[in-house]
């Protein structure tokens, strides 16, 4: 889903923190690394990093993404592309859930590499992008993109980029809206409250799809340009990579339902597709779905 050339984007609302990793960090090496971020991918369980690091760290310094100033940018370049999204979303958010007399308090956004300190604790990139509802903060390591089509074999297309920041913003809104919580109440398994946490926020990226193109800039233009059917099947795809079902065979070699955390590939595709063909946050209410 490619940006309109000249739309302005705002870079303030993104904090670039790469190049200032510390120690400390989650993870370890590729074994440990890797089953973190099978675990962690696409929406880190909120207690998850606190839990293995004891506690939150001092903030780093920050500045603001650079160079990012138009929806050119944006096509041209990944943090870019991640900048003019945030942008989309924090436009498109507040004025949707105004219709249900909810406030939409702006969460901040860091981009990292190797590691970063959060309201939840210190973690490495092997978590993969997530948010911490300590802080209210959406984290995404750029290399993390690259690792989604080299080693999940998703599409590497601008919506299955796009899909992933606004899974995470995704988390922001159930925090507002008081279901994250239930992730951590029921932890694992295919009906678990983990698992319709997770396709909610799939169910909410998919709804942001549904309406990104008409949301208009600071300069009364839309950020993004109509959606194609080759976006939407980029989207798809980065939603298949990451299904339990999919990363459970490629790491094991079989499939163990009882032990999901955020659904089966087929679930993230249908429920993203929900949102996305009906633009209704009513339609994304996963936890009284009889079926997943």
């Amino acid at each position: 889903m490619s940006f309109n050339d000249n739309v302005q984007l705002d870079p303030s609302q993104v904090q670039d923190r790469r190049g200032r990793g510390r120690g400390g960090l989650i993870g370890g090496g590729i074994g440990g690394g890797l089953i973190l971020l099978i675990a962690a991918l696409l929406g880190v369980n909120p207690q998850l990093l606190e839990g293995l690091t004891g506690g939150a760290q001092e903030p780093q310094s920050q500045g603001t993404a650079p160079a990012c100033e138009t929806g050119a940018d944006a096509d041209a370049r990944l943090d870019c592309r991640i900048t003019g999204t945030v942008n989309s979303l924090n436009a498109f958010w507040p004025a949707y859930l105004q219709e249900y007399s909810v406030q939409y308090p702006q969460p901040e956004t860091v981009i990292f590499d190797d590691a970063v300190s959060t309201g939840c604790g210190t973690a490495s990139s092997a978590v993969g992008p997530f948010y911490c509802p300590t802080d209210t903060t959406a984290y995404f390591d750029p290399g993390f993109f690259q690792d989604l089509v080299d080693r999940f074999g998703s599409s590497g297309g601008p919506l299955a980029q796009e899909y992933v920041v606004a899974h995470e913003f995704g988390h922001h809104i159930q925090n507002v809206l008081g279901y994250l919580e239930r992730a951590q109440q029921d932890p694992q398994g295919p009906e678990s409250g983990a698992v319709r946490v997770e396709l909610q926020a799939d169910c909410y990226a998919g709804l942001w799809v549904k309406h990104a193109s008409t949301q208009p800039g600071p300069d009364g233009q839309p950020f993004l340009e109509p959606i194609t059917q080759q976006d939407l099947n980029d989207a798809l795809s980065a939603a298949s990579a990451v299904g339990d079902d999919r990363i459970q065979e490629a790491a094991t070699g079989q499939v163990s339902p009882e032990a999901w955390t955020h659904g089966s590939s087929e679930q993230r595709q249908r429920w993203f597709y929900q949102g996305y063909q009906t633009g209704d946050i009513n339609q994304c209410d996963t936890f009284s779905a009889p079926s997943l």
